[in-house]
């Protein structure tokens, strides 16, 4: 390769941004920490006109770079494979970064691994050279030198004060060629996090400069699907428009991912005879690991169809909210949910979000879905939000900080998705979560991942989410003037929907309180805006609903009594008509409002007169009659 290649004309143009920094910038910066998206592939321009892009590792990048400009030899160094010249010998060029290298260290061993007081020595000899020879040292895995970036070893410390000064103190390098103007030999830290080395270090030393390695954005993966699709036989992407579609949706399902993860895609997707037209379903295999995709079974069409009969008969009274809850999940199972943004691959699934009046349905419909989707309504995961309130729960969530206790376990929302990312995922009562945590769900909602606390990235993109909330019920007093304030020392609220309302009043004023208190009292609109029209509200339970709530629970009573105990219990008419208008003449507590009245009422006399007699199995015991004595209730049985 000729140093005078067209490919390094004109400074590098066309080359990742962040080497051409690195590049201008090597007249005036003598140390360079990168960090980020060290271990990636990234696009460099062909050897010449005619050839395709290519894909290089960062040290074929910075190597290329640095010979660029003048530079006969890379010196590497990591605490594991030890001291390395790079490029290695074999060749011309090889040969001759060898004899340079040796010119400035003297005899280099073969992964010599020099202690740091040796690596001080070795540093200075490139940073300050006794002859105009141009090189590099590039330090790999620095993070993996110190113990801990602020709780420094002796040596650590001795190291990195040296290295301190030697950024200061670093002697510029002319030799001829494309660049004979003085330019700094560059100490180039490869760590992970800017943190990962001493603060002290690069603080108000403007002599090394700090640059991050961005993950490749859309235009980086376009480009590498077209390079990648040589594996697939096509050579000219251009002139193949299904080619084209194919590699523009391999590079929109590939967000967040590395350019070499795309490279393995492609090595999956040959492995498994996948055309280029499947490679999204080859990036699922790879982001998710696993094979086998709930969403695709054929039969998950005709479970949705038949749960347009099923879900009304579970969630009763509720037709508005469970048609709608239909619908958008019917969009998940055709794979169009966010299908009007550019970028919708990567989002979850579904995303649903339940208000209204307690005990309507809402934890009841979640389940429903899972049963109709994976057939087994366990297999939901439920949040209780209200136990996110604190500033530091989310932890609970994506795991703790590294250096925190519990950092290796991982966090419980991350793990589970990581174990089984065909997931419906309940968080109950959202608005009780702490604003910090609602931001970890905005990047779920818009990215379809989140990174947990060992720094492992998961993917929701298979993921149903259901938020519930109880906001709306009760509103702030309008009478802001008088500031009145309840007995508990907040300002006085007022009911905003009550029984018997229309439900689109219902369900305009739910939606605006909800709009108001994410607007207004979170200031998180951009959260709201990713739930756009998947607010789904749940209306006051009807007096003819609360009828049929009340035989499916009072039926359920009389199952159990049987399962058990093998007795057949009977209620006459009379006390059941007054058992049942006990049960349901306060609406606007729901159907687990019947449930707790069924329990005070029925469950708990009838538990107390079983228990005073002696069970003969199949005995039929018949209820006669109820009634209340102050706050007692008794049951005549026959």
């Amino acid at each position: 390769m000729s140093i005078e290649s067209p490919t390094l004309g004109g400074r590098l143009q066309g080359w990742p941004p962040f080497i051409r920094e690195l590049d201008a910038t090597l007249s005036v910066h003598s140390q360079y920490v990168l960090s980020g998206n060290l271990y990636d592939s990234f696009l460099a321009p062909p050897l010449d006109a005619t050839g395709p892009a290519r894909l290089l590792p960062l040290r074929e990048l910075l190597w290329e770079t640095l010979r660029s400009s003048g530079a006969s030899c890379m010196i590497v160094y990591d605490p594991v494979d030890g001291l390395q010249v790079y490029p290695g010998a074999g060749d011309e060029v090889g040969d001759e970064a060898a004899r340079s290298a040796e010119r400035l260290l003297g005899k280099v061993k073969a992964d010599e691994k020099p202690s740091l007081e040796a690596l001080t020595r070795q540093l200075a000899a490139v940073a300050r050279p006794a002859e105009n020879i141009r090189a590099a040292f590039v330090i790999d895995s620095a993070s993996r030198i110190a113990r801990t970036p602020t709780d420094l070893e002796p040596s650590e410390r001795d190291f990195f004060r040296f290295c301190a000064k030697l950024s200061r103190n670093a002697r510029p390098v002319r030799v001829t060629g494309p660049r004979p103007k003085p330019l700094y030999n560059p100490i180039v830290w490869l760590v992970e996090r800017p943190g990962d080395l001493p603060p002290w270090l690069t603080t108000d030393n403007e002599t090394i400069r700090e640059i991050t390695i961005p993950r490749p954005h859309l235009g980086d993966r376009q480009e590498t699907a077209r390079l990648l699709a040589r594996a697939f036989g096509v050579s000219d992407v251009g002139a193949d428009e299904v080619a084209a579609a194919a590699c523009d949706a391999f590079a929109e399902q590939a967000d967040g991912l590395t350019l070499q993860s795309m490279i393995e895609v492609t090595r999956l997707a040959k492995e498994r005879s996948v055309d280029l037209a499947d490679l999204p379903d080859a990036v699922r295999t790879y982001k998710l690991g696993v094979l086998d995709n709930p969403w695709s079974r054929g039969h998950l069409r005709r479970r949705v169809l038949e749960g347009e009969k099923r879900v009304p008969e579970r969630v009763i009274g509720q037709p508005q909210a469970v048609t709608k809850t239909l619908d958008i999940l019917k969009r998940a199972v055709l794979g169009l949910s966010g299908a009007q943004a550019t970028r919708s691959g990567s989002r979850p699934r579904g995303v649903l979000f339940f208000a209204g009046p307690t005990g309507t349905g809402k934890t009841e419909l979640a389940k429903a879905i899972t049963e109709l989707v994976f057939g087994d309504e366990s297999a939901y995961l439920r949040f209780d939000m209200s136990e996110f309130s604190g500033e530091g729960s989310g932890d609970r969530l994506i795991g703790s900080p590294p250096g925190y206790v519990g950092h290796e376990a991982g966090g419980e929302l991350t793990n589970a998705v990581r174990e089984d990312p065909f997931r419906v995922m309940l968080f109950d009562e959202i608005e009780k979560a702490h604003p910090r945590i609602l931001d970890k769900f905005l990047q779920i909602l818009e990215d379809g991942r989140l990174t947990d606390g060992r720094g492992n990235t998961v993917h929701f993109s298979e993921s149903i989410l259901i938020f519930t909330s109880n906001l709306g019920m009760y509103v702030p007093g309008r009478d802001l003037t008088t500031r009145d304030v309840s007995p508990y020392g907040s300002a006085s609220r007022v009911q905003n929907i009550t029984p018997g309302m229309a439900y689109d009043e219902v369900e305009q004023r739910i939606k605006g309180a909800v709009a108001d208190h994410f607007t207004e009292v979170l200031n998180r609109p951009e959260l709201l805006n990713r739930f756009g029209d998947n607010i789904v509200v749940f209306d006051f339970i009807s007096a003819e609903a609360a009828q049929k709530i009340f035989d499916l629970q009072f039926a359920n009573i009389c199952k159990r009594v049987t399962d058990e105990h093998r007795l057949i219990l009977a209620v006459k008419s009379d006390a059941l008509q007054t058992l049942r208008e006990w049960c349901t003449e306060e609406l606007d507590k729901g159907g687990r409002g019947i449930g707790m009245a069924l329990e005070s009422y029925f469950v708990n006399p009838l538990a107390r007169a079983l228990f005073d007699r002696e069970l003969v199995p199949d005995e039929k015991t018949t209820v006669t009659g109820i009634r209340r004595e102050g706050s007692i209730v008794h049951l005549d049985l026959q």
